[in-house]
């Protein structure tokens, strides 16, 4: 006997949840394949090589010092490519850099080499929206990557049981991702949670770290109602604390957290939002989504009332509103920008991200418009992209030196 599913047909044996179980297990199988075709021959991303040119607008300084310090014998030496010029990687960049600062002193010095000074708290910058499609995790990953190129040490967290931020780094959950090797094994609340340090992975950027993310996160959703029923959750150690609690473990050797949420106002995000010193609300530029923000302000609003009247200060440096995917040639959407910044006025980011079939291209394999090698697409298309995620990317990172009361 045959049942009509949908538009497939279930035999006798099958039930729908097996059909479902099936087809995951065989796209899951050739993601796998895949990313091997993708990264052969260990199957793991590389992060592309840098010109001199690079090397100079990432540390701000002319190409003509970067040349000098290979000549004088300082610093690292440089790849010679073919054609006679020069090839750094990023963590060659990043001892330039060191070198450079070391020459320097007071602002000039940390402008180089951007580590966090004594007295400077840690920066945790969460990403937040819960309706899909509002580049949540696409902006996480440029952030990230863009504040390691820059000079920080980052750490990229991915919150999102989904764990889309996790394939952007070339990583399959259900492959490379063992049990308890998520958040949530630092956050739970048996005797099988882990340090923070234990769950924390190296990638291949210098100084970008990330703690991936698989469906085992959801699990924290579901222990924390027994947890508080039991008297567990109480305290330094309610719900909405752990995310803060666990970063403060690895607090000195980071300057800057980015954290990609759920999509959606569980205890994962609100522990987000509780440990965030910066909140980052991407936004499309579409009235059904707009509605949609609507309803994530009002719910948020609400449950940081419950977190201050349980003993949780909630303290934002900074909140801004990121618009995303925007076409300025589209009028509806120019009429919603304009709708929010009369709004919201200064929170929201001066310049949005605009859409880009760049960013889209970029995507399918899994990469940032920072990891394209140059010639990869058109070189207009991506300069106009690379130069709005600039721009977004610089104004988050002069709110986070404003934080820690720099001069911009």
């Amino acid at each position: 006997m045959q049942v009509q599913y949908g538009n497939s047909t279930l035999t006798r044996d099958e039930t729908p949840s097996e059909k479902i179980s099936r087809y995951s297990q065989t796209l899951s199988g050739q993601l796998h394949r895949l990313r091997q075709e993708l990264y052969p021959p260990e199957a793991h991303k590389k992060l592309r090589p840098f010109s001199s040119v690079d090397v100079a607008r990432l540390i701000g300084v002319s190409e003509s010092t970067i040349r000098q310090l290979d000549l004088d014998g300082e610093g690292p030496s440089p790849t010679r490519l073919a054609n006679g010029r020069r090839s750094y990687t990023l963590e060659q960049i990043n001892e330039i850099r060191k070198v450079l600062a070391a020459r320097k002193r007071g602002d000039e010095a940390v402008n180089i080499l951007p580590f966090r000074r004594a007295g400077e708290p840690l920066q945790v910058v969460a990403c937040a929206n819960f309706k899909g499609g509002s580049a949540k995790t696409t902006t996480s990953t440029h952030l990230a990557h863009f504040l390691a190129l820059r000079g920080y040490r980052v750490l990229a967290i991915d919150l999102d049981p989904q764990a889309s931020l996790s394939a952007m780094f070339g990583i399959q959950p259900e492959f490379d991702v063992e049990p308890n090797c998520t958040l949530f094994g630092a956050l739970r609340y048996d005797d099988e949670r882990r340090p923070l340090t234990e769950v924390i992975r190296r990638t291949y950027f210098d100084n970008l770290d990330l703690v991936p993310a698989n469906l085992e996160l959801a699990e924290f959703e579901h222990i924390v109602p027994s947890a508080i029923a039991s008297g567990m959750s109480s305290g330094e150690d309610i719900f909405f604390r752990r995310v803060k609690n666990v970063l403060q473990e690895v607090d000195d050797r980071y300057d800057v957290v980015v954290i990609d949420c759920p999509p959606q106002l569980g205890f994962l995000t609100l522990g987000a939002l509780f440990a965030a010193t910066g909140l980052l609300i991407t936004l499309h530029p579409q009235m059904l989504d707009l509605a949609s923000c609507n309803q994530f302000l009002g719910m948020s609003s609400d449950l940081m009332g419950v977190i201050e009247n349980n003993g949780g200060e909630m303290s934002l440096d900074w909140m801004r509103f990121l618009i995303t995917r925007h076409n300025p040639n589209d009028s509806p959407q120019t009429r919603v920008v304009g709708l929010l910044r009369a709004l919201f006025g200064e929170d929201v980011l001066t310049a949005p991200a605009l859409e880009s079939t760049a960013v889209a291209n970029a995507g399918l394999e899994k990469k940032s418009l920072y990891e394209l090698e140059p010639g990869s697409i058109g070189r207009e298309t991506l300069k106009r992209a690379l130069e709005s995620i600039d721009t977004v990317n610089h104004e988050i990172e002069d709110l986070m030196k404003a934080s820690w009361g720099r001069k911009l």
